[in-house]
C-alpha cells in the first residue's frame, strides 16, 4: 500500500519556514526535517523553491558573503502570506477529518480487543468494501455484520 501523505505538504511547509525567516535552500531543507517526512531530498526543496518563485509566492535574491559563494536567499510575498493562510486552513479541515477517523479507529480496535477479536482481519488492506475480502472470501460475521449496520 501506498504511504499516505498529504500531497503537496512540502509547499505549506516551506511557506510557513519563510514566514518565520527568510532562509537559505540548505537551512530551509534542514529546518524542514522535523516537520516533513521526507528523505530529506535538498534537491527536492530547491526545485519546489524555484515553483513557489516562479508562481510568485516566494522572492529570491543573491547575497555574497566574505567566506564562501554567494546563495540565494529566499523570502515569502504577500501571495506567499495569503497562500500560506489559505493552505493553513485546508489542513485544519483535514486534521479534524484525520481526528475524526483516527477516534473511530481507536474505538473499534478497543471493542475487538474487548471480544476478543484481536488479529481478525489483519491482513492489510483486503477489504474491498463489500464484505468479501479481496480473493472474493467472506470476512467473519462479526466484521462483516458490524459493518452493514447489525
Amino acid at each position: 500500500m501506498a504511504e499516505l501523505e498529504p500531497r503537496n505538504f512540502l509547499q505549506p511547509c516551506l511557506l510557513l519556514l519563510l514566514r518565520e525567516r527568510p532562509d537559505h535552500g540548505y537551512e530551509l531543507a534542514a529546518r524542514l526535517r522535523p516537520m516533513h517526512d521526507g528523505d530529506g531530498d535538498a534537491g527536492g526543496v530547491y526545485r519546489a523553491l524555484r515553483g513557489l518563485e516562479r508562481q510568485g509566492l516566494v522572492r529570491s535574491e543573491w547575497q555574497t558573503s566574505e567566506v564562501g559563494p554567494a546563495r540565494r536567499t529566499y523570502h515569502l510575498t504577500a501571495d506567499g502570506v495569503a497562500c500560506l493562510d489559505a493552505q493553513a486552513q485546508g489542513l485544519e479541515r483535514i486534521h479534524q477529518v484525520l481526528h475524526v477517523f483516527l477516534d473511530r479507529y481507536a474505538r473499534v480496535v478497543a471493542a475487538d480487543r474487548r471480544f476478543g477479536l484481536e488479529g481478525v482481519g489483519d491482513e492489510p488492506c483486503h477489504d474491498r468494501g463489500d464484505g468479501r475480502d479481496r480473493d472474493g472470501g467472506v470476512r467473519p460475521a462479526y466484521r462483516a455484520g458490524r459493518r452493514a449496520g447489525r
